[in-house]
């Protein structure tokens, strides 16, 4: 009904890599395209849905196990839906892609070093967390796994954003007719 093939977008990376610039590219791309999509970006779920949670890992973990179940509703709903979280540990991304059928799960790892994050953090988390006054910060005092074979990999670093959003945009392409 919709004319497109549902799916889960899911963009992985350290605070800073640019996910969620490249969220809201890819839904603008997809809505000019006549598509039907949704960002869940860290930021917008956990001034809703999620404010009950801390940054604790039990938290941390249950932040990405709903935003996972509502991106599953989602895409029963038939949407595009492009996720935007942090997700610093491999077996909760992979159970998030248990949800979701074979080929409506696709993750991407938007990569970029930590010297680069912390240059365009505008809001001075990782300054504080090397402070001592944020703990648990993902990449200063608690690990993240990047993705052994996501299905997209690319280089915030070293790419333009819209160079980024053409790469996701022609893995979709060509993994089982997505776009």
């Amino acid at each position: 009904m919709k004319q497109q093939k549902p799916v889960c977008i899911w963009l992985t990376g350290l605070s800073g890599a640019g996910k969620s610039t490249l969220a809201y590219l890819l839904e603008q791309h997809l809505h000019a395209a006549g598509k039907h999509s949704y960002v869940l970006d860290g930021d917008n779920v956990r001034h809703g849905l999620n404010r009950d949670l801390g940054f604790a890992d039990a938290d941390r973990g249950e932040n990405i196990r709903r935003v996972a179940e509502v991106a599953r509703l989602m895409i029963d709903a038939g949407l595009i839906v492009v996720v935007s979280l942090i997700s610093p540990f491999r077996f909760q991304r992979e159970h998030a892609r248990k949800l979701f059928a074979p080929g409506e799960f696709v993750e991407v790892f938007v990569d970029a070093p930590l010297a680069v994050c912390e240059q365009r953090d505008v809001k001075g988390l990782y300054a504080k967390a090397r402070r001592g006054e944020l703990t648990q910060f993902t990449g200063i005092d608690s690990p993240y796994e990047p993705p052994l074979a996501p299905e997209v990999h690319v280089r915030c670093d070293l790419l333009d954003p819209m160079d980024c959003v053409n790469r996701i945009l022609q893995a979709l392409a060509t993994d089982e007719g997505h776009l």
